[in-house]
């Protein structure tokens, strides 16, 4: 390997919005990473459904496609 070409390789902090933490090696070059979700809170791994809404995407879409439902579609019963 050629020298003074790798980045360094340390131990790194991780924080999830959950509250678990753990520690990994990585080349980010901080001391802290912080995440969203980790594998003590995804649903995959809880099989809970939790619903991670930014900027309103989960509400807006509800309030457009929330209200339809099967009966106000146009159907011919002939």
């Amino acid at each position: 390997m050629k020298p003074n070409i790798h980045p360094e390789y340390k131990a790194v902090k991780v924080v999830c919005s959950c509250g678990s933490t753990f520690e990994t090696g990585s080349t980010l070059g901080k001391e802290q990473l912080l995440l969203e979700v980790c594998a003590k809170c995804h649903p995959f791994y809880t099989g809970t459904q939790k619903i991670i809404d930014t900027a309103g995407r989960v509400d807006r879409f509800r309030q457009k496609y929330g209200s339809r439902t099967s009966d106000t579609k146009k159907t011919d019963d002939k």
